[in-house]
């Protein structure tokens, strides 16, 4: 049986500063996910950062479901994740000053 697979851009080259979260996206029907963030562009050091992956029973209520990514001089990063419910998310925050233009995907298996 071939498996269902599926990628979301729920972040497409939009300046990122300061605290912010990804678009949610609803995945309940998956059973494993990779979250792919290629930087674009950056401003400051971002080196070290970690990004979040966050879980919500709604879309709207979020919590850290424990893993997370840490940016670094590569061009890509990644991370998998697995029993995350219906919604996710990465969320984030750069320090005073820096910025990171992004290309955040979601890759889904179900």
């Amino acid at each position: 049986m071939l498996r269902e697979n599926y990628t979301a851009i729920v972040e497409r080259s939009e300046e990122l500063r300061g605290s912010f979260a990804t678009e949610p996206y609803e995945c309940g029907w998956a059973g494993e996910a990779i979250f792919f963030v290629r930087i674009l562009e950056r401003v400051g050091e971002i080196e070290g950062v970690k990004l979040y992956v966050q879980i919500s029973p709604d879309g709207i209520r979020w919590c850290d479901e424990g893993t997370s990514l840490v940016l670094s001089g590569v061009e890509v990063s990644f991370c998998r994740v697995r029993h995350f419910g219906n919604w996710l998310r990465v969320a984030g925050t750069l320090p005073e000053g820096a910025g990171v233009r992004a290309i955040i995907a979601l890759n889904l298996k179900g």
